[in-house]
């Protein structure tokens, strides 16, 4: 048990000693989030080395994200069971070793299970990393440390691309993994050196519960299958997708069940019982839609219709990224004077309007008109995440944060899946929509087509083209103007649905705390 002090709760430690800890685990965190995106831009060339097939290859990214998911619930257990400085540490030493494993694979599923490896050990230095912060600092340097990791957890989504893009074209795709074991061990040193000592005895009385960890890890994998899969699988028309969502909604409810009624859960759902957490935890994943969802359609965009390489995306998406970790130490200073949720609803409308800037995209946008739009919508992420983590966690009692970090960034973490699957099919669905409209608009009778396709076939006649021939070109022509115009409007769209999102959940703000702890929760244990 950890002892209170009379500035809420944490450890007596001197100054330079927790800042050393908060860079420690910050920079272990920083290397899951990254690993998270880095791997989309080197798909395809892992795709040719290894000679997959692109359904194949996509299992590279999903067993990443189900095993992430499935230990972050688990995250305060582990810690309690074998000491929170071990499994941090541990968790560190066998994240990279499986990012070397990632880096050797001569076989897809070699590939993959190094990922689920990496997935696995990644997830439990997200959450330990911001329980970590918690449990150190006193509440008037809360804002400040929560800055810390706030940049790490908002820049590392594009952070992820831009640095993935540069080694994928300037060096080779395994390099992505291999930078982690310079980074690693000097997050494995610092870890090892400043973290405080664990316990002697840390073994709990009860045994471990395996059906309980059976039943989270069917149900919490079989959920993010069907999040990561069901656009591929055509959803509910697959009755793989069909059996999964029925296995993740069966184990999860019997789980839950479980927990509430046992001595010694291995999930804290009772955590749950404050108010500000779990308002915190439904904001959180809408923010998760918005971080992870808006850096989805972005990339896809610039690649698919401003034909960016991946090494050029990178760059369209840094100076929002910086943007937010330049804003970040401002929004801390900010916390002392204002109340949390005023901020929150400030970043929301920031961002509702970056929202609003994207959804007027045309076939003509550049990486130009897109500044300004990624930048409003990282400084709007930072006005809503370090804000959301002290309303959501900062009354919560020391002895429960660890429980409660790992329900909040587990929610962030589902947000963003279940953003990117209902953005991905919204895209599709809504270019389905707008070409069928178009076409129909642009028939026969329409003069100023007819104008277009008799210039066109002019065009190419006059080169030397025959007629029949020069007809087809031109309708072709016409068609792929048809078609990136739909999907122009369908980016605009999922747009305009994320600013929705936002919108609707704004009230669920009033359920929050201000963002100060008080006396009495920070010294409870």
């Amino acid at each position: 048990m950890s002892h209170a002090t009379p500035s809420g709760g944490a450890l007596p430690l001197a100054k330079s000693r927790r800042w050393l800890i908060a860079i420690s685990v910050a920079l272990g965190a920083l290397l899951e989030i990254v690993d998270i995106s880095i791997v989309n831009v080197a798909l395809t060339e892992m795709q040719a080395s290894l000679g997959a097939t692109l359904g194949e290859i996509g299992w590279v990214v999903t067993g990443y994200a189900i095993a992430n998911v499935i230990i972050l619930p688990l995250s305060a257990w582990l810690g309690d069971r074998f000491g929170k400085k071990r499994f941090f540490v541990f968790s560190l030493v066998a994240f990279v070793a499986a990012s070397l494993l990632c880096g050797f694979a001569h076989s897809l599923g070699m590939l993959i299970v190094a990922r689920v490896l990496q997935g696995l050990f990644g997830g439990g230095l997200l959450a330990k990393a911001q329980s970590i912060l918690f449990e150190t600092f006193p509440k008037e340097e809360q804002a400040a440390a929560q800055a810390l990791f706030g940049v790490v957890a908002i820049a590392g989504p594009a952070i992820g691309p831009t640095l993935g893009g540069y080694i994928v074209t300037n060096l080779d795709w395994r390099w992505i993994f291999f930078i982690n074991l310079p980074l690693g061990i000097l997050a494995v040193l610092m870890a090892s050196a400043f973290l405080v000592p664990d316990g002697e005895r840390h073994e709990p009385a009860a045994g471990v519960d395996w059906f309980s960890l059976l039943l989270l890890a069917l149900g919490l994998g079989s959920l993010q299958t069907v999040l990561e899969e069901g656009y591929s699988e055509s959803w509910f028309d697959s009755q793989f997708i069909c059996l999964m969502g029925a296995l993740a909604a069966v184990c999860l409810v019997v789980f839950v069940t479980r927990q509430l009624r046992i001595r010694n859960p291995v999930v804290d759902l009772h955590v749950l019982r404050h108010r500000s957490l779990w308002a915190g935890c439904m904001v959180s994943a809408v923010i998760g839609m918005g971080l992870y969802g808006a850096l989805f359609a972005v990339p896809i965009f610039a690649q698919s219709m401003l034909h960016f390489t991946a090494q050029q995306t990178g760059m369209l998406l840094l100076p929002g990224a910086l943007a937010s970790a330049f804003t970040m130490p401002f929004v801390a200073r900010l916390l002392h004077r204002f109340d949390a949720r005023l901020l929150i609803a400030c970043g929301a409308l920031l961002i509702i309007y970056s929202m609003h800037l994207l959804s007027n995209l045309n076939p003509q946008t550049s990486s130009d008109d897109l500044f300004w739009p990624l930048i409003i919508r990282g400084v709007g992420a930072v006005l809503m995440f370090l804000p959301m983590s002290m309303a959501a966690l900062g009354n919560v009692p020391v002895r429960e944060i660890a429980s409660a970090t790992g329900m909040y960034n587990l929610t962030r973490q589902l947000g963003g899946s279940i953003g990117i699957a209902i953005l991905t099919t919204l895209l599709a669905s809504r270019e389905a929509f707008h070409r069928s409209v178009l076409v129909e608009k642009l028939g026969v009778s329409d003069l100023t087509t007819l104008e277009r396709l008799h210039a066109l076939i002019a065009g190419f006649v006059a080169r030397g083209i025959d007629p029949a021939e020069a007809r087809n070109k031109a309708l072709a022509l016409l068609d792929a103007a048809v078609n990136a115009q739909a999907a122009v409007i369908s980016f605009g769209d999922t747009f305009w649905i994320i600013a929705a999102v936002f919108v609707c959940t704004l009230p669920l703000l009033l359920l929050l705390g201000k963002g100060r702890p008080s006396a009495s929760a920070a010294a409870s244990h």
